[in-house]
């Protein structure tokens, strides 16, 4: 990925689009905000000025959080309680959350606190500006959230830095917060009330973990339709089930969708052409034939989630919410993570069956019976293994994507002394997806290089324009397999292309449609 782009992104909060998500985590474009986000949010500061000029309890504002809300804290003890808030709440641990999670993370915060519900001053959403565009990346550890009274513990290591307090990463180096900041020129903040708890509460860690899901989903989902439209050439397939009166009469949107892509990819090859006559074979094994109803179904969940991810990076998802109109605080439940805990286990779901599938289509070329082809894809089988070895690092990682997709969101354990005793377990739905996505992308990987590799047993037959260009990208990076060599290197250089979205790339016009 790179790390930043020439063009910037206007923030218009409430109104980010799917294109501008992947923008942000694909690069670190400079951000502005809209010029009527600052009258939203100075609206809303002054309605917490003015609750707390009267003296009114209002929760967060001038009463301890959880089991503590009715607590009263003295007016002269606001700010020192909103700071002790963020220090006790950054309890976070394991690895650090890599600079695109964090730059989605601190994006769609500007963009929940600039609706004007949070009851921030503009300096707070002034100050997580110029953190992003200066590149200043907080230090946040992956584990410690539950999903519910919002992301606390990896958002509170997000306000560290806000503060002055911890680490920040700067091209790619761990720096002491103040460091970074007065290298920039950004003074630290000194929290007002309501604004540590604005900071926060709200769902924007596990929402950026499951959009990077999303996003790995989708480029696994092309590269998976890609490499299995090269392995029925591979295997001398039919493209028969491909037909599109096949799909119409069954009515599914994505294995319509899918059916049509695949025809396209393989449209014109002469190896498909070279058998259909005299081909014995009445159907596919159904890793090959069935490939638009497993890979349409993948492609719906991964629609219904991006609608549901969207909504979730441009809501309001902090406790309480302030409404600048009648000056009210009125305390609800949006930080509890369900949607996107749903939507993380339907995006787990879809990755494991992508590469579940690939492993399939990857045993199938091996097995010289089910596929023509010499045994484990190499000319001298026996002095060399081949695939042999490669097959089972696919199959054990597609074992352990069986028990990575058990859906996190059926579980709860209570916190807060019972006061928060129900959680969403998004931040870990999501999390794990990257895990995940890794699996797949190498699973898929290997079936790019050997469906490759089986291809060119059909030689001097070519596949169709879009799967012979495939081709020719791998064989830039990995040479044909013609003996037995050290295989690990060749498998990473596939997974990159798969994980980098090389693979749709080559066929960008097919799958120009799925990112509307």
């Amino acid at each position: 990925m790179k790390s930043t782009i020439d063009t910037s992104l206007t923030l218009r909060p409430g109104e980010l689009s799917l294109s501008d998500l992947r923008a942000v985590w694909a690069t670190r474009t400079p951000l502005t905000l809209a010029q009527q986000a600052w009258r939203n949010i100075e609206a809303s500061a002054a309605a917490v000025e003015a609750i707390v000029e009267r003296g009114d309890p209002a929760y967060g504002i001038n009463t301890g959080f959880g089991i503590l809300a009715k607590r009263h804290i003295p007016f002269d003890q606001l700010a020192q309680l909103q700071r002790n808030l963020i220090l006790s709440h950054a309890v976070g641990t394991g690895d650090l959350l890599p600079d695109p999670i964090v730059r989605l993370i601190v994006l769609t915060k500007i963009g929940s606190l600039a609706r004007g519900f949070s009851g921030v001053r503009p300096l707070i959403v002034e100050t997580l500006l110029k953190l992003y565009n200066a590149g200043i990346m907080p230090a946040i550890p992956s584990q410690g959230s539950v999903g519910a009274s919002g992301d606390l513990a990896p958002l509170a290591h997000m306000t560290l830095a806000m503060l002055g307090v911890g680490q920040v990463r700067v091209d790619g180096r761990l720096l002491d917060a103040t460091e970074a900041l007065a290298a920039a020129g950004i003074e630290p903040v000194t929290l007002a009330a309501k604004e540590g708890l604005a900071l926060i509460n709200g769902t924007q860690v596990s929402t950026a973990l499951a959009l990077h899901g999303l996003f790995m989903a989708e480029r696994l989902l092309e590269a998976g339709m890609v490499t299995g439209a090269l392995s029925v050439d591979a295997a001398r397939g039919s493209d028969a089930p491909f037909d599109p009166r096949v799909h119409a009469v069954r009515g599914q949107p994505g294995q319509i969708a899918a059916a049509g892509i695949y025809r396209e990819l393989m449209a014109g090859s002469a190896i498909r052409a070279s058998h259909l006559v005299g081909d014995e074979r009445v159907q596919d094994p159904y890793s090959l034939r069935c490939q638009p109803q497993v890979m349409g179904a993948v492609m719906d969940l991964i629609a219904n989630a991006s609608r549901t991810l969207l909504i979730e990076a441009n809501a309001v998802t902090d406790n309480p919410l302030v409404f600048a109109d009648s000056h009210e605080v009125v305390s609800g439940g949006n930080f509890h993570a369900e949607p996107v805990a749903f939507a993380a286990d339907t995006l787990a779901l879809a990755i494991a069956e992508i590469g579940a599938l690939a492993e399939r289509r990857i045993a199938l070329l091996i097995d010289a019976n089910l596929s023509g082809l010499p045994a484990f894809l190499v000319r001298e089988p026996g002095v060399n293994s081949g695939f042999m070895i490669a097959h089972v690092t696919a199959a054990a990682l597609a074992s352990e994507n069986k028990s990575l997709a058990h859906p996190a969101s059926v579980d709860s354990l209570p916190t807060s002394a019972n006061q928060e005793d129900h959680v969403s377990m998004a931040t870990f739905a999501a999390r794990r997806l990257d895990q995940m996505a890794h699996n797949t992308a190498v699973i898929v990987g290997i079936e790019l290089l050997a469906a490759a590799q089986g291809i060119e047993f059909h030689r001097p037959l070519a596949s169709s324009a879009h799967l012979e260009h495939v081709h020719a990208l791998l064989r830039e990076r990995v040479p044909a397999f013609d003996e037995d060599r050290f295989f690990a290197p060749d498998i990473e250089q596939a997974r990159r292309m798969v994980a980098d979205g090389e693979l749709s790339a080559a066929c960008k016009e097919l799958f120009a449609a799925l990112h509307q």
